[in-house]
């Protein structure tokens, strides 16, 4: 995991330590999905993650300042991954990583800055963009979330199953608008996922330099 984490920060090394920098130190906390099915994260300056055919969610809300982001940056490796798996398909849709971007209405959003995950996700006005390295889809594929309510939420494909290390840009203003139509709320919360729970494999992965902007 020490070799892991260092990829990740050499990699990105040239990212941007300004406002919108993230802080995998401070605020991060894992939510299990189940009782007997836990991931193993290491917080500090990188996420560091080991998925043993188990699957978990580590999240953080995101300062004020940061709700008005329209974009993201990060790095992330992987030194053991999960088999290609079809991300559409409700429990058979493991992955490697997952970045998670919670939005809901900028008027809803002061009252619900103190909300844990839970709340966030059974909350019928939030909006979920997650963008994933696993599975055997094309770049930029727009999948519709099996989970939750209908409409919710949408899987981003941008890195098929697979080893390796990569530096990642998105927009999220335009998948946003792609995904659900319309312009993009506040972005309350963050989160970070491995899931090996299906194919009963294993994930060796970091994630870093994630930049808000």
């Amino acid at each position: 995991m020490r070799l892991l984490l260092s990829a990740v920060f050499a990699l990105g090394a040239a990212a941007s330590a300004t406002a919108g920098q993230v802080n995998f130190s401070n605020g991060w906390q894992e939510q299990r999905l189940s009782l007997f099915s836990s991931n193993d994260y290491t917080f500090g300056q990188n996420l560091g993650l080991v998925s043993d055919g188990s699957v978990s969610i580590a999240w953080s809300r995101v300062d004020r300042a940061d709700w008005d982001t329209k974009g993201a940056s990060w790095s992330w490796t992987v030194d053991q991954s999960v088999p290609a798996t079809d991300l559409a398909q409700k429990g058979g849709d493991d992955r490697n990583i997952s970045v998670y971007f919670v939005f809901v209405p900028q008027s809803l959003a002061p009252g619900l800055e103190g909300a844990n995950i839970r709340s966030l996700l059974g909350n019928e006005d939030v909006r979920i963009v997650q963008y994933a390295w696993g599975g055997n889809h094309a770049r930029g594929q727009v999948i519709p979330s099996p989970y939750g309510p209908q409409g919710q939420g949408v899987t981003i494909a941008l890195r098929q199953a697979g080893k390796g290390s990569f530096n990642e840009s998105v927009d999220l203003a335009a998948d946003y608008a792609r995904a659900f139509g319309g312009e993009k709320g506040a972005l309350v919360g963050l989160a970070v996922s491995g899931d090996s729970d299906d194919t009963n494999s294993v994930i060796r992965a970091a994630l870093g330099n994630l930049v808000l902007r």
